[in-house]
């Protein structure tokens, strides 16, 4: 990869100081990708990730970096072939972290300085996908992959080389996996600091349970924390299975007291999600909580067990939680929420008797991805739509803000990028609708434009200020075109009443949203009317397959990935049905639901489809299964359509090896060019 990063850097060169380049997606699959940012126990390093891709092989290969903070350098402290995830800290000032470079995945030690590298496990024939030390050390908590159903060939073991499964309930498949009959436990292990070993074979606390210690598939270390006395472990688990789990949001916390091995439901009273665990220095506990069960963009609050009562302490404010950190005194937390098209630091005091104030303490445009809370300065990760991650320093006392790392400047310093605006438009019920427009490098303003209208997935997801890797919008402008990318209806941000309104009303007023904002930019000087697009993914997808049967000869061409065609045959093939359920009222077959999906479903207006369409999908995408993709291709093929279908057997909901990226964006500017530019 670091040869055909040089390789990179030379072509770049060329372009000279006169003619700058433009991003490509295979510059943006060249770029490094930061993660993380965690502060060392002493204060004196901040740990990070820094993945790198190699397009010839296929693959992505992560290493750990430390920021020296009295310096603000930077040193490299993993340099192999194999990927080191799930670094973190212990209160020895070592650096722990998960790596398969020797027998396997091993827990491995560092000195801060990347010196004295130690394998401090020897599993045998153990999945380990993540853990977390003790604050103490002197423990480790693994999440491990347990049986808990046979298999078809465990069943029959006379029958070595049938493929079958055999089913008698729900969640038999999820995302992007069938089930493969393993639980993901969590298993405790002692460490001898002294030998720098795990000692003993482990002590499962879920004691064979049928569930997982953490929220599947997606949950980690993150959802899992010891108490700051070490006496306790507090995890994350939905414990329902089948039928149940796919009904329901309801997670809960548990702690397990490592002494008595006796288990403890503490957020019984909590009827949505509660996740991410997390103790002050004071051993005062918070998490991540939503209300309703069975919506799953509900608005997410920071409940505080102050050791007395449990007090909801973003009650009293319209933004939903991503994130939070403890300060090292606890008595302030820092959370991340969008508001208003970014995605922000807030602070909260906390006084005892009194209510909790909050403060925004970040503003631009920009999202905050990562925090990490030192005495006097926050740590945090930095994105927006025209630059990749990197890590900053934020003084506390006076918001005073320094840049840490700029991976990627070498790159970006020889490209020209886009610009993004923000622009406000009213909607069709009298709201004001913020829109991102991503304006092409070297704009001008007297030149007309073919544009995009991007439709954001989710629905419940905010148009941010995101830097991604397929769905660019950057990338999209450094081809020729305006982005326009409308926060419309159902997004998180403006606040919870904007975000439920799309629920029940997928094709309504959102869709009225997008037509608003394509309306609004037809009007502008350098946007040619007579070339737009509508694209998008997920949600987006539905939202291109709505568009082409409403759109009054608008638009001249759509892209639509992973998208839901027909309402009725995705409910009855999707996997968690509390989704569908919240957002669609429940069953197609109930006569109070059939309105619903009668006036939301695209399917029942593709009689009036006229325009060219390309369909994206990916064969193991269980959330949105392929067959609604099929349906799309198949129906514009009959009408006669210009039309093209882009099928990826081993991709799930997003496209994810680097190879198959690079065609994406091929293929999708390939469409585009055919039909929008002149």
């Amino acid at each position: 990869m670091r040869y055909l990063f040089t390789i990179l850097l030379l072509s770049l060169s060329f372009f000279g100081s006169a003619q700058l380049g433009k991003l490509t997606p295979e510059i943006l699959w060249g770029m490094k990708r930061i993660s993380g940012g965690t502060l060392s126990p002493d204060g004196k390093y901040l740990l990070y990730s820094q993945r790198i891709f190699d397009v010839d092989k296929n693959k992505g290969n992560t290493d750990l970096f430390i920021i020296k903070l009295e310096d603000n350098s930077t040193i490299q402290i993993t340099n192999t072939a194999f990927s080191e995830f799930d670094a973190q800290w212990g209160s020895d000032n070592n650096i722990w972290f998960l790596s398969a470079e020797n027998n396997g995945v091993q827990v491995w030690k560092l000195n801060a300085d990347g010196t004295v590298k130690n394998q401090v496990s020897n599993f045998q024939d153990k999945e380990i996908e993540g853990f977390k030390l003790s604050p103490d050390v002197k423990k480790i908590l693994t999440i491990e992959s347990v049986p808990y159903k046979q298999t078809v060939n465990e069943i029959y073991t006379d029958l070595p080389l049938a493929n079958a499964r055999i089913e008698d309930d729900l969640m038999y498949r999820h995302w992007d996996h069938f089930d493969d009959y393993k639980k993901r436990h969590l298993i405790l292990y002692d460490i001898d600091n002294g030998l720098n070993t795990i000692a003993g074979s482990g002590i499962d606390i879920l004691n064979g349970e049928p569930y997982d210690g953490i929220l599947p598939p997606m949950g980690g270390s993150e959802q899992f924390t010891f108490s700051s006395d070490n006496k306790k472990i507090i995890y994350t688990s939905k414990k329902l299975t089948g039928k149940d789990f796919a009904l329901h949001t309801n997670s809960d916390l548990y702690a397990y007291d490592i002494l008595t091995k006796v288990t403890e439901n503490i957020t019984s009273n909590f009827n949505g999600y509660d996740i991410n665990p997390s103790f002050n220095v004071c051993g005062q506990l918070a998490w991540l909580s939503m209300a309703r069960d069975g919506f799953e963009s509900d608005k997410n609050d920071i409940i505080w067990n102050n050791g007395v009562a449990n007090v909801n302490l973003t009650a009293g404010i319209d933004l939903s939680v991503t994130d939070f950190s403890w300060h090292p005194s606890g008595e302030k937390i820092y959370f991340t929420a969008a508001a208003k098209g970014a995605i922000h630091l807030f602070e909260i005091i906390l006084k005892k008797g009194k209510e909790p104030i909050i403060k925004q303490i970040t503003d631009g445009v920009f999202d905050v991805v990562s925090i990490a809370i030192g005495q006097n300065t926050i740590y945090y990760g930095r994105q927006s739509m025209i630059e990749p991650t990197d890590l900053y320093a934020l003084n506390i006392k006076n918001l005073k803000t320094n840049r840490l790392t700029n991976a990627n400047k070498e790159i970006i310093d020889q490209l020209k990028m886009p610009t993004v605006e923000a622009r406000w438009v009213k909607t069709t019920d009298g709201k004001e609708m913020l829109v991102w427009m991503v304006l092409p490098p070297d704009f001008d303003q007297n030149k007309k434009y073919p544009a995009l209208l991007y439709c954001q997935g989710g629905p419940q997801s905010p148009v941010s200020q995101y830097f991604s890797y397929r769905w660019n919008l950057a990338l999209m402008a450094s081809n020729g075109y305006v982005v326009v990318a409308p926060n419309r209806r159902g997004l998180p941000g403006f606040g919870q009443e904007w975000n439920d309104a799309i629920s029940k009303d997928w094709g309504g007023q959102a869709m009225d949203d997008y037509l608003s904002a394509v309306d609004d930019a037809v009007t502008l000087p350098y946007v040619d009317r007579d070339r737009v697009g509508a694209v998008g993914a997920s949600y987006g997808g539905y939202s291109v397959y709505m568009l082409a049967g409403i759109h009054q000869k608008r638009f001249k061409t759509f892209i639509a990935h992973c998208g839901l065609f027909n309402l009725e045959s995705w409910y009855g093939t999707t996997e968690e049905l509390f989704f569908a359920d919240w957002d669609q009222g429940g069953p197609y077959w109930l006569d109070v639901n059939k309105e619903n999906y009668e006036k939301n479903s695209p399917h029942n207006y593709v009689q009036n489809w006229d325009t060219p369409i390309l369909v994206i999908h990916g064969g193991v995408d269980y959330r949105v299964p392929e067959s609604e993709g099929m349906q799309a291709f198949q129906a514009a093929q009959l009408l006669g359509l210009k039309s093209r279908f882009l099928y990826f057997p081993t991709e799930g909901h997003w496209v994810q090896s680097p190879q198959n990226s690079i065609l994406w964006q091929r293929e999708f500017f390939r469409w585009l060019e055919e039909d929008l530019k002149p």
